[in-house]
């Protein structure tokens, strides 16, 4: 398929995700794939590959066949990719009274504020968004700016304060045939240190996968060279390569085509060993910021969950724990893969909203 063709089938894909019909990362590969082997050019048979590979099940089809007409039928031939609209904020008037009524209210100072819909969007669970809210959630992912953490190294550099740099004073002073220079500073150098994410794709986490892998993205995009992503299933899978492409969009749908258990079951304790054994103890987790995504829910032994926790522990700078419960009303710490994981971690916060991932973006360049 030609590039056009490729932008227009993820146009639809994206369509109809905001229409209701839940396309994930996988599915979208999956019609590309079936697009290109029955052929772009044949409406019928694209028709056909999409129902297969998008709908979930009966319920998707009647929104299926009013996204595709809407989409393929509007105009001759395949339409033309159209960019990102700008988003225009809406906003919530409070009431005009107070509600009490009571004498000598005409005197008091009233206070009016107006709540953006966009703010209220940031705090939102995304597993319970709707279609369209989650499209608009999609889009506010580029007002995060992560920052990699910073780590000192052996070499100096010149600056303004801090040691006195001996070496460039004496010769500042030889130049001037013996008389005071002026005092030469230096500093240890710093440079990116290496960022390690572990996405959980699990049945339990399939509310929080595409916005995590999205958040994944934006780290990626930040510092290509210093991060690298991984997703916990059943398996271990290595998706730093997809998540580089520029486009978000794609980089998912990349995704999709590399992770082969979306939504099953969840082993953390082997995946991480696996992890640690082919990865970590190699050098990849060696001195990084290791940033786990999970609600911590094991199928297998939470011994061994805690083992290779505190393995990881020993070879990381520092290790993130990222629970999309944690910020909810009423939770409490008392699932058995948190209780034996916590002991092992620096930071324990909560990842469900888009203001909890502005928050991970600050714990992260702190670190």
């Amino acid at each position: 398929m030609t590039h056009e063709a490729d932008e227009v089938l993820l146009g639809f894909a994206r369509a109809l995700r905001a229409a209701g019909v839940p396309v994930t990362p996988d599915r979208s590969h999956g019609f590309l794939r079936a697009v290109a082997i029955v052929g772009a050019g044949d409406p019928g048979a694209t028709y056909v590959a999409g129902r297969a590979t998008l709908c979930a099940g009966p319920a998707d089809l009647a929104r299926y066949d009013q996204v595709f007409e809407a989409w393929f039928g509007a105009r001759d031939g395949l339409p033309r990719p159209r960019g990102p609209q700008p988003a225009v904020p809406t906003f919530t008037d409070l009431p005009e009274t107070d509600g009490d009524g009571g004498p000598g209210d005409e005197d008091a100072e009233v206070v009016r504020a107006r709540a953006s819909d966009v703010e209220v969007l940031r705090h939102r669970d995304v597993a319970t968004l709707s279609p369209a809210e989650r499209q608009r959630m999609t889009a506010l992912f580029a007002t995060l700016r992560p920052r990699v953490p910073l780590r000192r190294t052996a070499r100096h550099r010149a600056w303004h304060r801090g040691d006195v740099d001996a070496s460039r004073t004496l010769r500042a002073s030889l130049r001037r045939m013996g008389e005071p220079a002026e005092i030469a500073w230096r500093r240890r150098a710093r440079k990116p240190r290496r960022l390690v994410l572990l996405v959980d794709v699990s049945g339990s986490m399939s509310g929080y996968a595409d916005a995590l892998l999205r958040l994944a993205h934006r780290f990626t995009q930040a510092a290509p060279a210093t991060v690298e992503t991984f997703t916990l299933g059943t398996r271990l899978t290595h998706v730093t390569r997809a998540l580089r492409l520029r486009d978000p969009e794609r980089a998912l749908v990349a995704a999709g085509r590399t992770v082969p258990d979306w939504s099953g079951g969840t082993r953390l304790g082997e995946t991480l060993r696996s992890f640690l054994d082919r990865w970590g103890q190699r050098g990849t987790a060696r001195g990084a910021v290791v940033v786990v995504f999970s609600d911590g829910w094991e199928r297998g032994d939470t011994s061994e969950l805690s083992a290779q926790v505190a393995r990881l522990r020993r070879i990381a700078h520092r290790v993130v724990w990222v629970n999309p419960h944690r910020g909810k009303a009423g939770y409490e710490p008392v699932q058995q893969g948190i209780v034996a994981v916590l002991p092992h971690v620096d930071d324990f916060v909560a990842g469900h909203s888009l203001a909890t991932y502005a928050e991970l973006v600050e714990v992260v360049a702190r670190a």
